[in-house]
């Protein structure tokens, strides 16, 4: 596949869905610590993929919801809630990240990790946190990452596109498009956008950076 090429990230996770979701078992360590000590009337899961950060969420929130644009992944979160206890505190919506069917300021918490690399072009990427935006509340925070330079597999300083294959059980590959960002670009796109970033940091090889609406 042609680097500059997205492809159709539904049908490519839809595709690799039920082995993806075995190997994303655990929240991320930095998911984690962003959720130390907060708590929440509403949190939202943005790219909830197979609903990890959705339960970490959901322990934290009175409604906690995940929107993924993979119906496969989607299937796969229910699942997940069902088998560990928490449907009753969690519901899963079909959408894209970049038009988000959530009413304004109706967000108290977030984490929309690990898929903003995925969106293109750079205009929809920053249309998504623009949407992240408009939907957080007064106060309400949100941790976002993406894919970063700094990652060891990497010998690059600018961002660039390309794409990253998954392989199947049997050897088959799939091809998924990212956007690999620079910190600085990270920081750039989050500054064209509706949010106040509170800080940005790098680990494990991505970016991060804590959010807020402006003026909330």
């Amino acid at each position: 596949m042609d680097p500059q090429s997205t492809g159709d990230p539904q049908s490519t996770y839809d595709r690799i869905a039920s082995h993806f979701s075995k190997t994303r078992e655990y929240a991320w360590p930095e998911v984690e610590s962003f959720l130390a000590d907060r708590s929440a009337a509403r949190a939202l899961d943005v790219g909830c993929g197979n609903g990890r950060h959705t339960e970490a969420l959901a322990a934290r929130a009175e409604t906690a919801v995940g929107v993924d644009l993979s119906r496969g992944l989607l299937d796969e979160a229910v699942s997940r809630a069902r088998d560990r206890g928490y449907a009753d505190a969690a519901a899963f919506i079909h959408a894209d990240a970049a038009s988000l069917p959530v009413r304004d300021g109706a967000v108290d918490l977030a984490v929309y990790v690990a898929t903003l690399h995925h969106l293109s072009p750079r205009a929809e990427r920053v249309e998504s946190l623009n949407e992240l935006a408009r939907v957080l509340a007064p106060g309400g925070v949100a941790l976002v990452s993406a894919w970063s330079t700094a990652h060891d597999r990497f010998d690059r300083d600018e961002g660039f596109d390309t794409t990253v294959d998954w392989t199947l059980p049997g050897g088959e590959t799939v091809p998924r498009y990212y956007h690999i960002y620079s910190p600085a670009e990270f920081e750039s796109d989050l500054g064209a956008s509706g949010l106040e970033v509170r800080h940005t940091r790098v680990s494990s090889g991505n970016c991060y950076a804590a959010v807020s609406a402006p003026g909330r």
